[in-house]
């Protein structure tokens, strides 16, 4: 393989040596480069490729790292403000002028758009030689620079929609507002916008305030940016004339299908889409261009062009289609390859698919290296090279179906099989269905509803009746096409996975690779077995020659099938060990095909269970903002989840134009997905404690998107969507939901782990004190309650205000007769402060009760409460309690282990 396709080897050593770069540095990196480096000699030498060949592949592997590492280091911003490198300030205001770079997204009452500025002014910054200028001429705090800033406009008025919908990409703009670094994961294993927003070489956020701010117009000249200007406004009329064509939800799924717009797409049919594995439809790609050069090459055979000239005016259009469907990678790694493969076609050169996908890799990461990290490349690419590797071996397994069938199950499985471990690794689920789903929809979409969308569209142009009625077929499909996913939806087995390292990944593709290796080419023998003569002269029964056949296959296995097995069997027999050597013979293909997969087997099992505490309890305080949410993991490997955080909202009915197509929510872009990536397949309890927004509002996704085996509340009502919406979901999952103090007081949850209730107060009977009502106020309701876990004590405390702390505490003393408080004999290990740190809360008498060694108060950064209270931080602090904030630590991680606590957090301070 290595002598017949020399690019591909390069580029798999480029892609190792830029991976290594990425991943490593230092030492580390120069100690794995070593390693790889001298395997790869060892392969050569194996191999006799020559000294040529191999200075060729070193040098791939070398001169990737270091390209890596030099693009890297050139990403640096021009604009150096330390007060927020430093973390000193949160914003500094700034003024530019540039060239808007983007396309304008608006979304409610936000325009966001790139800018590449040329000139900044900013508070406090003078210009990197203001030290050799003369003061006189130096035009302020300005400066040149080269950057890409993103900005975000917040709007404010529903009229300045209008106004920002005539900025255009090429425009030249001066912008006024505040500059602020992009915000950096705040929770373990959370999304990263900072480093995303790098690998787009943009290091900063400018956020202004109303459109009056932005100063646009239009350029005077003529500039290359006038072609993507002019596509901008191309895809704009393309998805106006769709949304004439198309009504509802068909708009936007017909936008992502035909154009690859996915900006108006609903989000509920895009998450039914995911949950199924069949988003790939939406994301422009190999299909849709294959689609349209069948169409193209279809055209020109009706124009009676010649075979050469077909195929060059279809490669020759290829980049306008890139450029009109968003040029994503997976649609450039397409059109890349449809070229090439339209060339060599016309030229009768390297007909080899995985050259031609070699090629395009090679490209595209020599123009950028940072597709390398984009989830959009890896799946393009590596979907695409299984296609090419493991569709010829599983072929022959399929060889009972008809040959059309056989074509479209392998190739579904294949990419269901090949796709699978960055699934997982990215959205940390997979659907047992998915692969049903793909093989009834994907054939559906891709040949029917595909094709009659760009039929629609470009017929709309010059017969707009007749285009409507096509319109009305593609609906009506894509009403099944809805309905199925649902159906598939509600009856899918979601699996949750947490996210593999690398070698897992390695190790997964080898193993597949080996056992469909080994069963195609037995398939294959068992065939050309079949369809071989007998030399018998006495004709067999079906029986006699499927016996015959076995026989002939196990003795020629070895040799015919697995020359590396009949290598070994040689070698026995030159020894002395026929019967090892014959057994070889006999039985080692089977022998390795069932290793292989029990191999694999064990390898999904260890991938699917979540990695083990080793008998350690974990908690952990969660950052998701202004909000509670602690998940406990106990030493039996029970979940509990105390609050689910939540978006607060202080809109106007009369705002309801500022409500956005998908607004960020906590519960959603926060907690689920830390939750199935740290594999929590379910949850055993979630604990409510109380019904407040920034308490309850994202356990609706979490109990959408987890399974849950229980609830526990504080037993009061309140009047909030937040609580209504938690509660029909609970019924109609059919989730038991108790109430703290009547239901439940104290808890055993394993046998170094147990629950006590001390809030809302019980009477002697065991019977709440109060009746199951509304209450409005529910800060006063909330739940407190005590963990022991490990031997370590933990004490959870809501939002409740002093006035319950004092109820708790006077409650708590007449249960003793006089004789001591049972829970406060000793000093609690960690309190979660009441309220994030409100000053209503956490008394002088409430502290000397517990008397916490540690203490965890959840904040959001500069929130507008100014939480938590001084006076609380100056308590905390008189009673030497360590002091941990989710709004300077971020999320705060308690392993808690024979009566020890280590802590870590996500920042460091």
């Amino acid at each position: 393989m290595m002598r017949r396709r020399p690019l591909l080897v390069f580029t798999v050593l480029w892609v190792i040596g830029s991976s290594i770069a990425c991943l490593t540095s230092g030492w580390r990196m120069a100690l794995a480069a070593a390693g790889i480096l001298l395997l790869l000699l060892v392969v050569c030498q194996w191999e006799r490729v020559g000294k040529i060949y191999t200075i060729c592949m070193i040098f791939s592997l070398c001169c990737s790292a270091a390209y890596w590492e030099w693009h890297d280091a050139m990403n640096v911003s021009d604009l150096h403000v330390p007060a927020l490198e430093r973390g000193e300030a949160e914003s500094i205001p700034i003024s530019g002028v540039g060239v808007i770079s983007s396309e304008v997204a608006i979304d409610g009452d936000r325009a966001d758009f790139t800018v590449s500025l040329r000139h900044a002014e900013i508070e406090g910054i003078l210009p990197p030689d203001a030290v050799n200028r003369d003061p006189a001429k130096l035009p302020g705090n300005s400066m040149e620079t080269a950057d890409t800033v993103m900005v975000q406009v917040r709007l404010l008025e529903q009229a300045e929609q209008n106004i920002a919908a005539g900025w255009k990409r090429g425009d030249s703009v001066h912008v006024s507002g505040e500059l602020q670094q992009p915000g950096i994961a705040r929770n373990f294993d959370g999304f990263d916008y900072r480093r995303y927003l790098r690998t787009q070489k943009i290091h900063w956020i400018v956020k202004v305030k109303g459109a009056d701010q932005v100063k646009a117009s239009a350029p005077d000249g003529w500039r290359a940016s006038h072609i993507l200007r002019w596509n901008d406004s191309l895809r704009g009329a393309l998805g106006d004339r769709l949304e004439q064509l198309y009504g509802g939800v068909h708009a936007g799924y017909m936008k992502g299908l035909v154009i690859g717009n996915r900006d108006d797409l609903d989000p509920d049919t895009f998450s039914e889409f995911s949950r199924l594995g069949l988003t790939h439809i939406l994301a422009i790609s190999g299909m849709h261009v294959a689609v349209i050069v069948g169409c193209l090459l279809f055209i020109c055979s009706t124009l009676r062009l010649t075979r050469e000239a077909s195929l060059t005016v279809v490669m020759c259009l290829l980049p306008a289609y890139v450029l009109l469907t968003g040029a994503s990678p997976s649609i450039v790694r397409a059109g890349i390859m449809g070229m090439i493969g339209l060339y060599a076609a016309r030229r009768g050169l390297l007909k080899d698919g995985l050259h031609i996908l070699s090629a395009a890799a090679l490209a595209m990461l020599m123009y950028n290296p940072y597709f390398l990290v984009d989830v959009s490349f890896q799946l393009s690419f590596i979907v695409t090279a299984g296609l090419m590797i493991f569709v010829p071996k599983i072929m022959p397994l399929l060889s009972f179906m008809p040959r059309w069938l056989a074509g479209t199950a392998g190739v579904t499985l294949v990419a269901q099989w090949v796709s699978f471990p960055l699934t997982i690794y990215y959205f940390n689920q997979f659907s047992l269905v998915s692969v049903a789903a793909n093989l009834l929809l994907v054939p559906v979409i891709s040949l029917i509803v595909l094709p009659l969308g760009m039929t629609s569209l470009l017929l709309s142009w010059v017969w707009m009746r007749g285009a409507g009625w096509i319109a009305g077929l593609t609906e009506w499909l894509n009403d099944l096409t809805f309905r199925l996913v649902g159906w598939m939806n509600g009856s899918a087995l979601m699996t949750i996975w947490p996210s593999p390292d690398l070698l897992w990944i390695i190790v997964y593709f080898a193993l597949l690779y080996g056992l469909l290796h080994i069963l195609s080419k037995r398939a294959e023998a068992i065939r050309q077995f079949r369809e071989q003569p007998t030399d018998d002269t006495v004709p067999l029964d079906g029986a006699r020659k499927e016996a015959l056949i076995r026989d002939r296959l196990n003795h020629v296995e070895a040799a015919g099938i697995f020359p590396l097995l009949d290598r070994l069997s040689g070698a026995l027999r030159w020894r002395g060990y026929w019967r090892m050597s014959d057994y070889i013979v006999r039985f080692g293909g089977r022998t390795a095909a069932a290793v292989l997969a029990f191999a694999l087997c064990l390898l999904l099992f260890d991938g699917y269970r979540p990695s083990s505490l080793h008998g350690a309890g974990l908690v952990q305080f969660l950052d998701v903002g202004q909000g509670d949410s602690i998940l406990v993991t106990t030493p039996e490997g029970k979940h509990i989840l105390i609050d689910g955080g939540g978006t607060l909202s202080f809109r106007k009915p009369s705002d309801a134009w500022k409500e956005r197509k998908s607004p960020y929510e906590v519960g959603e872009k926060v907690v689920v997905p830390l939750l199935k990536k740290r594999g929590v397949h379910r949850l055993d309890a979630v604990i409510m404690s109380h019904g407040d927004q920034d308490h309850i509002g994202g356990l609706q996704a979490v109990l959408r998107e987890i399974p849950v085996d229980s609830i526990v509340f504080n037993g009061s009502l309140t009047d909030s969507d937040a609580f209504r919406q938690s509660m029909a979901i609970a019924l109609r999952k059919n989730i038991p939901v108790y109430r703290a103090g009547a239901d439940l007081m104290e808890w055993k949850l394993g046998k170094d782990t147990e629950i006590r209730f001390l809030s809302p107060v019980t009477s002697p009977s065991g019977e709440s004190g109060q009746a199951l009502s509304l209450v409005k106020e529910q800060n006063h309701a909330s739940l407190v309650f005590v963990l022991h876990m490990n031997g370590c004590r933990f004490l959870f405390t809501g939002d409740t205000d002093e006035a319950a702390e004092q109820k708790i505490l006077l409650h708590m003393e007449e249960r003793t007769d006089g004789g001591g408080l049972p829970l406060l004999n000793e000093p609690i290990d960690v309190m979660k402060v009441a309220h994030h740190g409100s000053k209503t809360s956490t008394s002088v008498r409430w502290m000397d009760a517990w008397q916490p060694r540690a203490a965890v108060i959840s904040a959001g950064v500069n929130n507008r409460y100014g939480h938590p209270h001084p006076d609380v931080v100056a308590r905390l602090e008189q009673y030497r309690s360590v002091i941990y904030q989710t709004n300077r630590h971020g999320e705060i991680q308690m392993i808690v282990k024979d009566g020890a606590i280590k802590v870590r957090s996500r920042l460091n301070p």
